[in-house]
């Protein structure tokens, strides 16, 4: 070494090792492929197809259940509180996990595995909570929603158990080339297109249930029968594509032996307590904390960038069908039966938006490296498209208020309700559904991809740096959930208040991703490539 004492890394720094030699015997490395990534990133249509189901079938199924309207806001909140705490977690230790079978695969699998354990016990809430007594003749069944809940808990933790290492396992893939990294995270992007629109397609098809006629029990009617029988999909999509990729890309077991992991010059360490010192295990909140401490200035830049990209993201993922269905279509979740009938096509008019959205998410993603070098940079890339969402934002007031001119009313039975909007704003409502798809795409690759690249370039655990990532996701999603509706009510209710408040924050990231969002750094030279330690 040149100086006589080594440099201590980090709590933020874990460098990947060289991969042992392989023994004589053993057969000859699998290279590294397209295919490895394309396996890895379609677990990603498994989540998302379950996600999908989560956002067109589980709000009726809770009213089934008979939980509290005031109370469901809630249930929803355990999404971004899991993600806080479990993905940075499960990133910690995804980036310092010893099995033999990697440091991904593990999380990864157990996951797939608690995922399925949360479907069936969503699915089967109503059957368990009437085995252990609910009475079906009262509105509200306690039991089936404590199972419902707790089912609930875990699917987002199983959720965010997978993502997480996924992303990470990607990364890894990918080594330090720039390339494969966007090109790992734009397929991830495609796969939960894919997801979505699966779950959007069999959440919408009403006799799935005729597959599983046992779903159908005196404790779950039709529409519970079809949504077990969608679970059940969701299920087998999710652990064939785990099964395939966990089988097809193997890791090499990982070890944090300070030879091996902290000197990848060659030399010898000199000093056996800083590499002790080196290698000792940091309590998890430490590593955060550290992790914080320790960032770089582009990575915070990225962390603003993707927190305001959020705060303008939530408030139109959280009530886009609301929206269609309140201010386009003019009808009420709490009015009559025919202004509450109105409301409802409103939300169905609002699924094949997001069918819409989700299709172009999907074509999107295939093209981000093409669109990038056309522009001349991801960050490039990624500024222009939040103009875009600042611009489709705005543009729900003005859809709002021509649904609200072309208003026309009939009277039946005495009651004025209103009718369908014009097909015209119909259109515009759905081509602004459409074109979300393309900033959201960005949205959903370009800021994994560069935290990817900024950790690689700075020695970073791949792990935790997505997990850090996941904090500037998440905590916005918790402030919009709990602000939006006191904010909506300061200027009088309804959703356009929070959906300009997002076209100014979509605004506000735009202009940072420009002005201070750096450039990624140059890939580094094949020969200089440290391997990631795959087969």
């Amino acid at each position: 070494m040149e100086s006589g004492e080594p440099s201590k890394k980090s709590s933020f720094q874990l460098q990947n090792q060289p991969p042992p030699p392989p023994p004589p015997s053993s057969s000859p490395p699998r290279p590294f492929s397209i295919k490895s990534i394309i396996f890895v990133a379609s677990i990603a249509a498994g989540i998302q197809f379950g996600w999908a189901l989560q956002l067109s079938l589980l709000t009726p199924y809770v009213q089934l259940l008979g939980i509290p309207h005031k109370w469901a806001s809630l249930i929803w909140l355990c999404g971004p509180i899991s993600g806080m705490l479990v993905q940075p977690i499960v990133g910690y230790h995804s980036d310092r996990c010893t099995s033999r079978f990697g440091r991904r695969r593990p999380f990864i699998a157990a996951g797939a595995v608690l995922v399925a354990t949360a479907v069936v016990l969503i699915g089967f809430a109503a059957d368990l909570g009437y085995l252990f007594g609910d009475n079906l003749a009262t509105e509200t069944k306690p039991r089936a929603i404590v199972v419902f809940v707790i089912g609930f808990w875990i699917l987002d933790v199983a959720n965010n158990m997978l993502q997480g290492p996924c992303r990470a396992l990607l990364a890894d893939i990918s080594g330090n080339s720039q390339k494969k990294t966007r090109t790992a995270n734009a397929f991830f992007s495609f796969f939960m297109a894919v997801g979505n629109v699966l779950g959007f397609a069999a959440g919408s098809y009403t006799h799935l249930h005729n597959i599983f006629p046992f779903t159908t029990t005196k404790a779950c009617d039709v529409y519970c029968a079809n949504l077990k029988s969608c679970f059940f999909f969701s299920i087998l999509l999710l652990l064939t594509l785990t099964t395939i990729a966990l089988t097809y890309v193997h890791e090499k077991p990982w070890s944090p032996e300070p030879g091996n992991a902290g000197n990848l010059g060659g030399g010898e360490i000199e000093d056996e307590e800083a590499a002790a010192a080196e290698t000792a295990p940091v309590p998890f909140f430490g590593e955060i904390f550290g992790a914080l401490k320790d960032l770089k200035r582009p990575m915070w830049i990225l962390l603003a960038v993707t927190c305001l990209n959020w705060i303008a993201w939530f408030p139109f993922l959280l009530f886009d069908t609301d929206w269609m269905g309140r201010e386009v279509y003019g009808g009420d979740s709490q009015g009559n039966i025919l202004v509450l009938k109105l409301y409802n096509n409103g939300v169905h008019a609002g699924a094949l938006g997001l069918m819409l959205n989700s299709v172009v998410l999907g074509f999107t993603s295939l093209g981000v490296e093409l669109l990038a070098r056309g522009v001349g940079g991801v960050n490039r890339l990624w500024g222009i498209v939040n103009f875009l969402l600042a611009v489709c934002l705005a543009m729900t007031v003005l859809v709002t208020k021509l649904a609200e001119s072309s208003r026309r009313f009939i009277t039946v039975d005495g009651v004025t309700v209103p009718l369908p909007p014009p097909a015209g704003v119909k259109a515009g409502a759905l081509s602004l559904f459409a074109v979300l798809g393309v900033p959201l795409a960005i949205t959903y690759s370009i800021p994994f991809a560069m935290a990817s690249i900024f950790s690689s370039s700075s020695g970073a655990g791949q792990g935790l740096s997505l997990g850090v990532l996941n904090l500037a996701i998440v905590i916005p999603q918790i402030l919009v959930s709990l602000g939006s509706g006191p904010f909506d009510a300061i200027f009088g209710g309804g959703n356009l208040p929070a959906f300009v408040l997002g076209a100014i924050a979509a605004a506000a990231s735009g202009t940072f991703a420009l002005t201070l969002l750096p450039s990624l750094p140059p890939d580094v030279p094949a020969a200089k490539t440290v391997t990631a330690g795959f087969h």
